[in-house]
């Protein structure tokens, strides 16, 4: 996501290492890169160099201060500030308050509406809200049948009448029936087209007239880029939607969409998605994509995934077991489970300041820890508790069983009490607050956030 944006925008502030100050030679140079990094990921001209502009007139203004800040990194937060500002400013909260709260998703056929709908209703699940998902998309084969298998995968009803074709008498019915069984959010999932047409747009304009949802949400496509914002111009138009959701950041983006809806259209982004999974829904901040952008990571997203997975009462059970000495295989394998929670290894990696541009050439297997699992569940659960009981025939039997060679098992075992020695020897540490744990045999690292003391709100 934004990988060839990033590398241009750097390439863009190169031209002022070693420069001792702004000047206007060296900033209209810079700002000449950063224009076409923008035109590049597919943002209007008008936008790129209304852009550009505002940063050269804000660079032009700290000409001749003196201060120790190098030209370079006050060029970057002042580009930092004003993409901020493009996407937003602010992260815009949604509307929950109905009773029910009815929420409807609008879209293009493939923009990822109804994958989007189940994420949202496991967002809002896990918020402790009881949604219930309608099947509203009456004409695209299987949709309804999608909308069901994902209702059951995140444990979420769903209203749905298969034989009735008549959108807005369905809605209208799982309102009702939501206000019968106590759901507090309701979230309509309608039909889309392959593009925008007159049938389309006379339809949800009707849906949204006759359930007056609390929020419209946009989802589109982020991979369409300028596409994506024509789109949504042309459906706010109609629906006067209340926010936009951008789909597959996962993919060949180039970020124009990301950019350019809010100044286009006049509506924040609320949400942004990758991948299939039902976890991989995220609330939108603005200043946090700006620094993935400028490769600086995004550390606080990756706390906050982290402290959504670790119970406090586990951790302290943790580190007390840490601090004796007694960290065990069990204990690993629980930790392994938590990071595969948190999702894409390496998208959390490029979360981590620095770490963006280490890892986009690598190929990191997701799957890596499968190979120490297989270790692990080959142990008898004595052998699970008390790591100390493996002799050599212990492992040649553990090794039988997990298909891997005894070199490897021993591997493994020598990473693991080195790791183990590691977290004991940090625990008698002033300060110490829980332990972290490497992934021995894995290929890839892991830790654990042990101990929450207090959970960041939401900006």
């Amino acid at each position: 996501m934004f990988d060839n944006l990033s590398d241009r925008l750097e390439g863009a502030f190169k031209s002022l290492r070693g420069e001792n100050k702004l000047t206007e030679l060296n900033i209209a140079q810079s700002i000449k890169e950063i224009r076409r990094a923008l035109v590049a990921a597919d943002v209007n001209y008008k936008i790129a160099k209304e852009f550009t502009d505002t940063v050269k007139d804000k660079a032009l203004g700290q000409e001749n201060v003196l201060s120790s800040v190098k030209p370079g990194q006050l060029m970057v937060k002042i580009v930092q500030d004003e993409l901020t500002a493009l996407m937003g400013g602010e992260a815009a909260e949604i509307n929950l308050k109905g009773k029910p709260t009815v929420i409807l998703i609008a879209g293009l056929q493939g923009s990822g509406k109804t994958t989007f709908s189940g994420k949202l209703a496991n967002f809002l699940k896990k918020k402790k809200k009881s949604p219930l998902l309608v099947a509203c998309d009456v004409y695209r084969p299987a949709a309804i049948n999608q909308i069901s298998v994902l209702g059951e995968q995140i444990g979420v009803p769903v209203y749905k009448e298969e034989e009735n074709k008549d959108p807005v008498e369905i809605a209208l019915k799982a309102i009702g029936h939501a206000k019968d069984h106590n759901f507090d959010v309701v979230i309509v999932d309608t039909a889309g087209r392959l593009s925008i047409d007159e049938a389309m747009m006379t339809e949800i304009s009707n849906i949204r007239e006759a359930i007056q949802p609390e929020e419209t949400l946009f989802v589109v496509d982020s991979m369409t880029g300028q596409d994506a914002v024509n789109t949504a111009k042309a459906f706010n138009d109609v629906i006067n939607y209340d926010g936009v959701v951008l789909t597959k950041l996962d993919g060949d983006t180039r970020g124009g969409a990301a950019l350019s809806i809010k100044y286009t259209v006049g509506k924040p982004i609320k949400f942004v998605s990758s991948g299939e999974k039902m976890d991989t829904l995220d609330v939108f901040f603005p200043d946090r994509m700006a620094q993935r952008i400028l490769g600086m990571g995004d550390i606080t997203s990756f706390v906050e995934k982290a402290q959504e997975q670790f119970d406090e009462k586990e951790a302290k059970r943790l580190e007390k077991k840490i601090r004796k000495n007694k960290f065990d295989f069990n204990d690993f394998h629980d930790q392994i489970n938590q990071i595969r929670k948190m999702g894409d290894i390496k998208s959390l990696l490029k979360m981590i300041p620095g770490m963006g541009k280490l890892t986009r050439n690598l190929d990191i297997d997701n799957n890596a820890f499968k190979k120490v699992e297989a270790i692990i569940q080959s142990m008898t659960p004595q052998e699970r508790a008390n790591p100390e009981l493996l002799n050599m025939s212990r492992k040649n039997r553990i090794a039988g069983g997990c298909g891997q060679t005894i070199n490897e098992i021993n591997m493994f075992i020598k990473q693991f009490d080195e790791m183990r020695k590691m977290m004991h020897k940090m625990s008698k540490s002033p300060g110490f607050a829980g332990g972290a744990a490497g992934v021995p045999g894995g290929g890839a690292g892991g830790g654990r956030i042990s101990r929450a003391r207090k959970k960041k709100k939401r900006r």
